[in-house]
């Protein structure tokens, strides 16, 4: 009986040329993708800034909820703001 094979770790890429390459060749079933997580990304350009001042104990709070989520403190405001406001994050929308 033939021992199953174990899946490949994913190659870390210098470049996006040479990351493009290995996709369009690779199989990538011989790969485990377990450990990956999603990403998010923001395609809508920021122009305007926003300037305020927050309790010290809540920026912390922010900057630890943020870091749970994942995302820089910035974002998780916005995106805090957004689902506020009964807006899909810009992200979301791609």
């Amino acid at each position: 009986m033939k021992k199953p094979e174990t899946p490949k770790s994913f190659p870390v890429f210098k470049s996006d040329a040479e990351a493009e390459a290995f996709v369009d060749e690779a199989d990538l079933s011989q790969y485990d993708f377990s450990g990956f997580v999603p990403a998010q990304f923001e395609f809508a350009k920021k122009s305007e800034r926003v300037n305020m001042r927050l309790p010290e104990g809540l920026l912390r709070a922010v900057k630890e909820r943020a870091a749970r989520e994942g995302m820089p403190y910035q974002r998780f405001i916005r995106q805090t703001l957004e689902r506020a406001m009964g807006e899909t994050p810009k992200s979301a929308k791609g």
